[in-house]
């Protein structure tokens, strides 16, 4: 059974943006099963692809929101930057050998919910 399943609420009606969110959700499912399987080379092999796909994620929306003149774009960025210094830090955690893993999934799963609903439904529409 897996952690978080992606469904329509967090759709922004873009179907690339949307595949991208879903794939950020798969890889918060492979970090709760990894997590479950107490694996952590591969716990730690999901926080960098998750982080390097985020990462891409980002620059692609960022991209978009340039394109569309979307005025709150640096703000946005803002966020995307803020959000992947904070995840670094959590990487940081693990490789000193502290369990971030629970923490983790849950502050994912809210942030990246709040995030689609409140912040990238708005540039969507643009």
């Amino acid at each position: 059974m897996s952690y978080w399943s992606w469904d329509q609420s967090l759709s922004v009606g873009v179907d690339v943006i949307d595949g991208q969110h879903q794939r950020i959700v798969d890889y918060i499912n492979d970090l709760h099963l990894a997590k479950k399987e107490q694996n952590r080379d591969k716990v730690s092999t999901i926080l960098t692809a998750l982080v390097d796909y985020t990462r891409t994620h980002f620059v692609f929306e960022e991209d978009i929101m340039k394109q569309s003149r979307y005025p709150l774009a640096e703000s946005h960025k803002k966020v995307h930057d803020a959000f992947i210094l904070h995840i670094n830090e959590y990487i940081r955690q693990h490789e000193s050998g502290k369990d971030v893993t629970p923490k983790l999934l849950s502050e994912l799963q809210i942030w990246l919910t709040n995030h689609i609903k409140k912040d990238d439904r708005d540039y969507a529409l643009c």
